[in-house]
């Protein structure tokens, strides 16, 4: 039997540690999550807004090469699209021993983990109409990643019988999965909106439209959504202007 989703993983910002010297802040991994089969559909979302943006055909579409006003149709299409999205938002400098992150690929390895869990609740919740309840994942290729290692290391106990299986896992290009271009559009909204800018300003737009497809459990468990920080920020945080978008869209009703 097929499985039933399909996770696109990609991320925003970088691993390094020197803050004030090139490095950022934040680093972002997100997740979108689509049925199997609506998978195609939902993805040529892409090929409507390069047509809309007059863009080369087959041409991926790289959120950090648009204008701000080509930026929005895009997370507009992704806003209404029939998916789910779940993104870890990492805070490097509020980490504890970040020497431990520094080589390897090590935060890149603890991220993906992290966003896993959300990915994992996220395709438990949704009682699946076709498939064994299971996800392909797809991971954005990076250069000098050791796919090999990193997927090895989701062979935990704690992914043990879950929607998460290792032998369903790939790297590919953003060209020959398009869902990846939604992936790196949804981790660089959300990415915009926590790093400022050199002049101190962040963009919370997008994130805010991107609320609508964000993975929610319902009142019940507010704990469970598609928002993850790591590490988990003061509840003060929340009240800073700049990370006022957090509260309101996590308010949102569906």
């Amino acid at each position: 039997m097929s499985c039933s989703y399909v996770a696109y993983i990609d991320e925003s910002g970088d691993e390094g540690f020197a803050f004030g010297s090139g490095s950022s802040e934040w680093f972002v991994l997100s997740a979108v999550v689509t049925l199997k089969s609506e998978d195609l559909q939902t993805v040529q979302l892409v090929d409507r807004v390069r047509k809309q943006l007059g863009r080369p055909e087959h041409k991926p579409l790289h959120f950090r090469d648009l204008r701000h006003e080509h930026r929005l149709p895009l997370i507009a299409e992704i806003s209404r699209a029939s998916l789910r999205v779940a993104t870890l938002l990492v805070h490097k400098p509020s980490l504890e021993e970040p020497e431990t992150f520094r080589q390897n690929s090590r935060l890149y390895f603890q991220a993906t983990h992290e966003l896993m869990e959300r990915v994992d609740q996220l395709c438990q919740d949704a009682r699946p109409r076709t498939g064994d309840g299971t996800a392909e994942v797809v991971f954005s290729n990076r250069s000098g990643m050791s796919y090999e290692n990193l997927i090895q290391s989701l062979r935990t106990p704690r992914f043990e019988g879950t929607p998460i299986r290792h032998d369903q896992m790939y790297a590919c290009t953003a060209g020959r999965r398009m869902g990846l271009q939604i992936a790196d559009a949804v981790a660089s909204g959300f990415f915009k909106a926590v790093e400022p800018t050199e002049h101190g300003y962040t963009e919370d737009r997008y994130a805010r439209m991107l609320g609508t497809v964000l993975y929610r459990r319902g009142e019940a468990c507010r704990e469970r959504h598609g928002l993850k920080f790591w590490p988990r920020p003061l509840k003060r945080a929340f009240a800073e202007s700049r990370l006022s978008w957090v509260r309101e869209i996590l308010e949102e009703k569906e």
